[in-house]
């Protein structure tokens, strides 16, 4: 007999019930006292993504306090340019830094034959990972998308107004594409090897979506993680895939019907009614409440989940919030939003009278 889905493969194949299915964006992180721990002992951020054991360990913590439905791999959009040869660093309280891409010879400077190879810890983290998890709980594998991670590559760091990389664009276009489409190629076969080693599920992070204007979006959002959903689907074609573009608005729909992603990930000002009668019928809904309220709890906290879960729950949906979650955030405050979606899906009575 066929075991039954994990929760949150059938929540992406489009099925829906009375359990709705709970992860986290930075489920772990400094807002757990072990995860501090844990990285002061590694000595640095990076060094905590590259030392398997320990990642391994930091992915699998919030599941032991939270039991939550899908763990997902602890690592960073910016291995991808560590592993194209860029210095990546990460300074306590000023964000990361990446060596800025100059100019058309250093982006065809990078040094993409040796991706694998840099990147083998992280694929060990996911071997050490998949054999430990509980019962039913999901592994998820991501990367950042090209525009996302090409705006760190150029900038250096975290952009205020994009100008350096959107000047860049716009001054020099063919370098530009070319930059993305080594982003597409590299993205693309790092998600695949997730799979590989016992990924599950696939998430692609375009956090800044919401810098792009209309044609931007479309090119140099949408098609590249087109390209990497095509890439990915011929070696893993049951594989699901989310995309989440942040900040995208109303785009978010056109990002999710031309990537053909099996869901979308939406930020906090998404509006639940029009993602309900326009999106749930296309793709299974990963979101979006307000990290600020999981950081604030009580009441507040408690009364717009519900109120997420009324309209969302009705369909194929993963309750998540809408970015990763505060570092200052009580734990606590974590385990009683569970609680909220667990006990929401147990009681159907509530949950029908949540819905009126």
């Amino acid at each position: 007999m066929q075991a039954p889905l994990k929760p949150l493969l059938k929540a992406l194949k489009g099925e829906s019930g009375n359990a709705v299915p709970i992860w986290l964006m930075r489920q772990a992180g400094r807002y757990l006292p072990e995860y501090r721990e844990l990285r002061s002992r590694a000595g640095g951020f990076l060094e905590l993504c590259f030392d398997p054991a320990l990642a391994a360990e930091a992915t699998l913590q919030p599941l032991r306090r939270f039991g939550l439905d899908a763990a997902i791999i602890f690592s960073d959009i910016l291995v991808i340019p560590h592993a194209l040869g860029r210095k990546v660093g990460f300074a306590s309280g000023e964000g990361p830094f990446v060596e800025p891409l100059a100019d058309e010879a250093s982006v065809e400077r990078l040094r993409r034959d040796r991706l694998h190879e840099e990147l083998a810890p992280i694929y060990e983290v996911i071997d050490r990972v998949a054999g430990l998890l509980p019962h039913g709980t999901s592994l998820i594998g991501f990367a950042g998308a090209p525009w996302t991670v090409a705006s760190y590559m150029v900038e250096g760091g975290t952009a205020r107004d994009f100008a350096v990389i959107k000047g860049w664009a716009y001054r020099n276009p063919e370098a530009f594409e070319r930059l993305l489409a080594v982003l597409v190629e590299a993205t693309a076969a790092y998600l695949v090897r997730q799979v590989e080693h016992g990924a599950e599920v696939l998430q692609i992070f375009e956090s800044w979506a919401g810098a792009l204007a209309e044609r931007e979006f479309q090119q140099w959002s949408i098609e590249p993680v087109k390209g990497i959903v095509a890439r990915v689907r011929k070696s893993c074609p049951d594989v699901p895939i989310i995309g989440f573009p942040r900040g995208a608005g109303y785009g978010c729909l056109r990002f999710a019907g031309e990537t053909a992603v099996n869901g979308i990930g939406l930020d906090p000002s998404i509006p639940l009614a029009w993602a309900a009668h326009e999106m749930q019928h296309r793709c299974t809904l990963q979101g979006n409440l307000d990290p600020v309220l999981l950081l604030v709890g009580g009441e507040p906290m408690k009364r717009e989940a519900v109120r997420i879960l009324s309209v969302w729950g009705k369909g194929p949906f993963i309750f998540n919030l809408g970015h990763g979650v505060l570092p200052t955030t009580p734990p606590e405050h974590v385990a009683a939003l569970v609680e909220i979606v667990r006990n929401w899906q147990c009681d159907p009575a509530d949950a029908a009278q949540s819905q009126t």
